[in-house]
This record gives structure tokens, sequence and C-alpha cells, in this order.
């Protein structure tokens, strides 16, 4: 009862008109960050921050919320209409958002996008509002065992439930790992793999690999097949909106498990990008019909977005509770509320009540706000797959080229770019999965020291990762998953033997 009248202060706090201004500004700003490969709503919060110290600071991070909620639908945009992620968290997106909109059915992919990433927020907020105080004690028990084990648990689903096989999954992740490795050693500060360069002292950037990877690669693969843009007009009326929601409400345990992977790997936290991965990894393992994602699934596309928006917004509680960002915006905002003075941790709740309510309240008006624009803006961002890929193209090429320069302002991002999207595009010709490489490149840091940290306390024994009962039991599960493929093989292999002849059974 408290919380739901606290939650009734932070909606009078929000609903005032000064704020829901700022809400639908920076929903707006936000999407148009989602959709530009390379910037991110990490990166759009970060360069929009110092415009808010002026402001009150509860509308400063109401606007710097909606921004990341607008990023959060955005992402989903390009991802669909072009192959192109414009967030991280939207490479799962692709694997059956493009295909449908290639069948002509990019209204229906964009409207089970923006329809499911509403969902997930919207259990990821009523979570944050009934449970703060019980999810924060949880996550105060988590040390470097346990996020190894969730990022183990990640990296094993990827290679027990990935469709390709197992051997070109592990050859693609292990590539992201050694591409991880570069730069800074952060536990003994040596160089690793820096040739030389002062660009590669803080590694390979993980928004320029995927802008080449995605991006470049895509489009060095449609000018071999001739500048036909694979792209089919789509007409955005309500009734496919309607039919759409009528179709989803069939896929409500799909919703329901993708939404607790989110939220699990926001708090722990995981992340967005993970918690995408592995929901679509559960997704085509639990579905009737495994072989037919890739080609043009709606739970190919529910199931990512509603992991990633469950896990964005679940980043924010242990922000708000610990001071812990659970992701890279979280820790921007984290920055802001300390340049405006505020503390967050336990007694943010007790000393500055308005603000948080005000801010937890928001979250729920934003993604309604977010859905509804999105939603009244399809028709413009499908309109897009009838532009010739003659005049698309190059555009796509100059967003891409902007994009990752953006990111540090270096043309040596641009080169190596155009590097990573030479390597994408010879991965697809060579039928090698992007994903797991991606997966690896931007946790493989986070597992290395969270490895190196927990052998530091075992004094080099494997055996702390099964001592507590929460990181054995993670672990036990991440290892039955990634045994899982040799499993099913053996228990095909038993299914076809054939019979034992009449004459060899005894009488």
């Amino acid at each position: 009862m408290d919380s739901l009248q606290n939650l009734m202060g932070g909606f009078a706090v929000a609903l005032t008109l000064p704020n829901l201004g700022f809400m639908l500004v920076g929903i707006v700003l936000g999407v148009l960050i989602g959709v530009l490969p390379g910037l991110g709503g990490a990166n759009g919060v970060a360069i929009l921050l110092p415009l808010t110290f002026g402001m009150n600071p509860t509308s400063a991070i109401i606007m710097l919320s909606c921004i990341y909620w607008g990023a959060l639908f955005g992402g989903a945009i390009t991802s669909i209409l072009f192959n192109i992620p414009g967030e991280p968290w939207s490479v799962a997106t692709t694997f059956d958002g493009y295909p449908m909109a290639q069948q002509g059915r990019a209204a229906q992919a964009l409207t089970a996008a923006f329809t499911s990433s509403f969902v997930g927020a919207v259990f990821a907020v009523a979570l944050i509002t009934f449970t703060a105080p019980l999810l924060a004690t949880f996550a105060l028990k988590f040390g470097p065992p346990e996020f190894f084990a969730v990022q183990l648990l990640t990296f094993c689903s990827f290679v027990g439930m990935s469709k390709e096989p197992p051997a070109k999954t592990l050859a693609a992740m292990m590539l992201g790992f050694a591409l991880a490795a570069v730069g800074m050693d952060s536990v003994t500060g040596q160089l690793r793999m820096t040739f030389g360069a002062p660009e590669l002292l803080k590694g390979f950037d993980f928004l320029i690999a995927v802008i080449g990877l995605f991006g470049i690669g895509e489009i060095l693969l449609t000018l071999e097949e001739g500048l036909a843009f694979k792209g089919k007009s789509a007409r955005i009326r309500a009734a496919v909106v309607v039919q759409t929601w009528g179709e989803l409400l069939k896929h409500w345990k799909l919703f329901l498990r993708s939404t607790a992977v989110g939220c699990w790997m926001g708090i722990t936290p995981g992340g967005a990008t993970p918690a995408s991965f592995m929901s679509y990894g559960m997704a085509r393992r639990m579905s009737a019909n495994p072989n037919e994602f890739g080609k043009g699934r709606i739970e190919g596309v529910v199931a990512p977005e509603t992991a990633a928006h469950a896990a964005g917004t679940s980043a924010l509680l242990p922000m708000l509770t610990l001071g812990i960002p659970g992701s890279p915006t979280a820790a921007v905002l984290l920055g802001g509320l300390l340049i405006w003075g505020l503390q967050p941790g336990p007694m943010l709740f007790v000393e500055q009540k308005d603000f948080v309510w005000g801010l937890i309240a928001s979250m729920y008006i934003g993604n309604v706000v977010g859905l509804l624009v999105v939603l009244t803006t399809v028709p413009w961002w499908a309109a897009i797959l009838r532009i010739p890929f003659t005049i698309i193209g190059p555009v796509i090429l100059v967003v891409c080229v902007v994009g990752a320069y953006t990111v540090h302002s270096s043309m040596f991002d641009v080169a190596l770019m155009l590097v990573f999207g030479v390597l994408g595009y010879l991965f697809k010709k060579l039928g090698y999965p992007l994903a797991p490489l991606v997966l690896a490149l931007v946790l493989g840091d986070l597992a290395e020291s969270s490895f190196r940290q927990s052998m530091l306390m075992s004094q080099g024994s494997l055996g702390i990762f099964f001592a507590s009962p929460l990181a054995g039991s993670i672990t036990t599960l991440a290892l039955l998953i990634l045994l899982w493929p040799l499993v099913a093989r053996g228990r095909a292999a038993l299914r076809r033997r054939p019979p034992l002849p009449a004459e060899t059974i005894a009488p």
C-alpha cells in the first residue's frame, strides 16, 4: 500500500505540463538516436546531459530517461527495415524482423517489436515499483563468481541453443573473445595485441564493430546482388495493428518468459544485449517449429524486444537503490544524479521521495507515450522500403560513417568500421554466425574481469563457481545447456538405431 501511495504521488509530479513536454521531447529524440547507427541511448544521453544542468533534477532525469525509452523503441526500426541494428540490443531482432520485412510484413514486424518493447518495460517498471527492497538485497549477494556464472550462462545458451553448427558458433565466439582482449589489461596494465597503435589502447569499440559487421556487410552483399533492395513496400493500417495485437495475445507465455529473462539480466546486471540474445535462443528452443526461426517468425521479434526493454528498464533498479549502474546508460544517469547533488542509494527513497517516485511514474507514462509516437510514425519508416537502393544505399553508408565517426570523433574508427564490414561480408558468405562474435566482443572484458577476480579470491580454484548455492546453480545450468546438443544428438542416434535381428535374441 505504501508503494501505491508513493506511486500516486509520483504521478502527480510526472503529469505536470512541463514534465509531459520534456517527456515527449525525450521520446522523439530517443527514437531518432535509436534509428541512427552508432549513437545509441548511452551516447545520446551523454551528449544531451550538459543541456540539463540548469533544469530541475526531476524534469531533467525524466527527459533523459525518455531518451533511453525512445532509443530502445527506435533501435528496432533499422533492424527490421534494413537489417542494420540501430542499437546493440537490436541485433537479435534482425534475425526474424528483417525476413518479415522482406516478405512484405514490415508493418506486422514493427508493430510486434514496439508492442513487445512496451510490454517488457511495463512489467519491469511494475517490478521496480513493488519489489525494490527485496531485489536490492538480492543484488548485494552478487560477487565476481556470480557475475561470471551469469555471463557463462549467456555464452553457453548461445552455443547450446543456436541453429548454426556448434563448431561455427564457437569459432565466431572465440574470435570475439580475441578482439575483446585487445588493449590495456585492466588488472596488470600491460598492453595486449595493440601492435604499437595508440588507437588500440582502449580496444575495439563495440558500436564500431556492430556498424561495420551488420551495416557495411549488408551493403556489400546487396551490391553483389545487383543493387536490388530486398525490401517491399508496406502500408500500415489500424487493422494491421489490431490483427497483430490479436496474434500477440497467443504468445503470452513468451512475453512472461522474455520479461523474466530481461529483468534478471538487467538487475544482475547482464545487460539488454545478452538478454535479447538469450531470450531469442530460449524462444527458438522451446518453439514447436524451431527450424522456422530466422525465416520470419513473429516470436523471433517478440522475444528479443521484450527482453531488451525489460533489461534496459530494470537496470535502473540497482542504480537507484545501490548506486550500481546496471547498464552504460544507467551509468550516465548516475553521473547526472551526482552532478545534481543526489546520492543514489537506499536513502534516496527517504530523502528525495518526490524525485524517485516521480521518475518511476514517468517510466509508465513515458513508455505509453513512446508506444503511441512510434506506432503513429510507422508509416514514415515503412515508406523507406519504397525508395530504390541506388538512393538509400549511399544514404545508409553515409549514416554509418557519421555514426562511426561520432563515437570518438576519429577517422581511425571509420577505417576500422570498413574492416569490420569486410569481415561481416566474409562471415555471411561462409555461413558463420555474426551474433556470437558480437556477444563475445561486448561481454569479453566483463567475463574476463569477473573470472580473474574469482581466481584471485579462490587462489586458482575453479570450485569457487560451485561454492555458493547461487553461483553453483547458475554454473550447473550453463554447463547443462552447453552440453545439450550432444545429449540431443545421442538421443536421436538411439532412436535411429535399428532393432536387433530376431536370431540374436535369446529364447
